[in-house]
């Protein structure tokens, strides 16, 4: 019989497979199984039920691409519970458990369900929409099942990996694969500035937030987002690393209601094949500072506009998300080893990452005489406020931290960027407060929202 299947195998794939394969010779690679490692992961892996109040539109024609902009002003708005579900993973015995931030959202109450079907109402202890991760906590839990944190640096491709949650909500479900790419940053996942470990095993929605474990049963990375064009999984799906995980999984451990990440006040820029040409370098690699503020920690470790910066503690670094990633995954406060090239030699310097300065000062300022602008409040740019605004590194003058009342019926949004009202420069808050007591019944604001050029203009 063994020789039969030995001629079978040799019929179909010819001489050179038959040295690839071989029938098993005994029960022991019959029954080879990810059974154990599921075992011991599962347990620790959550289903999280959360419930949004959110407004909703009365009218019959809100949806309707012809008559909804015609009924606008007439319909009525009813709050609407809106549930979701997605998974996530224990982390300490405690009941921290670590999620995706768009499963959670601005939800006003979650339960989060054991595989035992022991639930728990949990709170939200820290979260940052950018990173798409928040940290949960169990009120009334203990002695729970937890995932310890795998090196994420560690990983390699080709690396077996099982990604664990509870897609389309028809229970806990295993599915296997391999870790098919590394340091993915892609424009279609959080703008770009993701940092990604690709995978091939199926993730479907409902998988946000679970876990991608490795054969010792180790977190790999949080299971985040696929590319589809169907809305199901093709096996191109893309998960947290650990070590960025383990970032906020300290902060949150030492009370941090905001995740922090370290201030490099740079630009910079990946180098391709034509920008490795003009700096005279054999191959395209690192990121080239293309502007560096003087108060940075880079500048004070010796680096300068044109440097090329190769890598951080020993990990290459190809694009900015890269670095930023680096960087953030080590922490306020602790000192990085940094290669970088300069004129075709290549240096070392150590730079102490530092929480972004509150210089120059916020100037905070909230307008609430009765002119065109009450309701607005505003703040001087600085890179503390780039940083909770989400603000490019070259933004400069004043930024909307809130708009509320008259400031919100004119369209100003927070994040907007004002540069000039009627044709006044604005520079500072104390000019927004005199550009609006000017007595005119014709408006004219120049924003910048998005990165893009906006003018928003109005008659009282």
């Amino acid at each position: 019989m063994k020789r039969s299947a030995l001629l079978l195998a040799a019929l179909l794939y010819g001489g050179a497979a038959m040295a690839e394969t071989a029938v098993p010779a005994s029960m022991a690679p019959i029954t080879l199984s990810y059974a154990p490692v599921v075992k011991a992961a599962a347990p620790a892996v959550v289903n999280i039920f959360a419930k949004q109040i959110v407004q909703q539109s009365a009218s019959p024609f809100a949806n309707d691409p012809f008559f909804g902009p015609l009924f606008r002003d007439y319909s009525r708005t009813v709050p609407r519970v809106q549930s979701s579900l997605g998974s996530g993973v224990i982390l300490s015995p405690d009941g921290l458990v670590v999620t995706n931030y768009h499963v959670i959202g601005k939800a006003s109450e979650i339960r989060v369900a054991l595989k035992d079907r022991r639930e728990f109402p949990a709170e939200v202890v820290l979260a940052d929409k950018q990173a798409d991760l928040a940290v949960l906590r169990l009120k009334g839990a203990h002695d729970l099942p937890a995932l310890s944190l795998r090196d994420s640096d560690t990983v390699e491709v080709g690396d077996l990996v099982l990604a664990i949650g509870d897609p389309f909500g028809v229970g806990q479900t295993v599915s296997s694969g391999i870790v098919s790419g590394l340091a993915r940053s892609l424009s279609s996942l959080s703008n770009g500035r993701g940092f990604y470990i690709q995978t091939d095993a199926p993730i479907n929605p409902g998988n946000s937030g679970g876990a991608l474990v490795d054969m010792r049963g180790r977190l790999v990375g949080i299971n985040s987002a696929i590319l589809s064009r169907s809305g199901g999984s093709n096996g191109i799906g893309f998960a947290i690393p650990s070590n960025m995980v383990r970032a906020f999984l300290v902060q949150a451990k030492a009370g941090a209601h905001h995740f922090a990440r370290p201030w490099l006040g740079l630009v910079a820029q990946t180098v391709d094949a034509a920008l490795a040409n003009s700096l005279g370098m054999t191959r395209p690699d690192g990121v080239a500072i293309s502007a560096l503020a003087g108060a940075s920690p880079l500048a004070k470790a010796g680096l300068r506009v044109g440097d090329v910066i190769l890598s951080v503690d020993g990990q290459p670094v190809n694009s900015p998300q890269e670095l930023l990633y680096r960087v953030t995954a080590t922490g306020i406060g602790q000192t990085v080893a940094l290669a970088y090239l300069r004129q075709g030699t290549q240096r070392q310097a150590r730079a102490t990452l530092i929480a972004p300065p509150e210089t120059p000062p916020r100037d905070r300022l909230t307008i609430t005489q009765d002119v065109v602008l009450r309701g607005l409040t505003v703040e001087r740019i600085n890179p503390a406020v780039m940083a909770e605004l989400d603000l490019p590194p070259d933004a400069h003058g004043v930024v909307v931290a809130d708009a509320a009342d008259l400031a919100a019926r004119i369209g100003l949004e927070r994040g907007d960027i004002v540069l000039g009202v009627n044709g006044r420069s604005i520079e500072t808050p104390a000019d927004i407060r005199a550009a609006a007591q000017a007595r005119t019944r014709n408006w004219r604001l120049d924003v910048v929202r998005g990165g893009h050029r906006l003018e928003l203009q109005f008659s009282i």
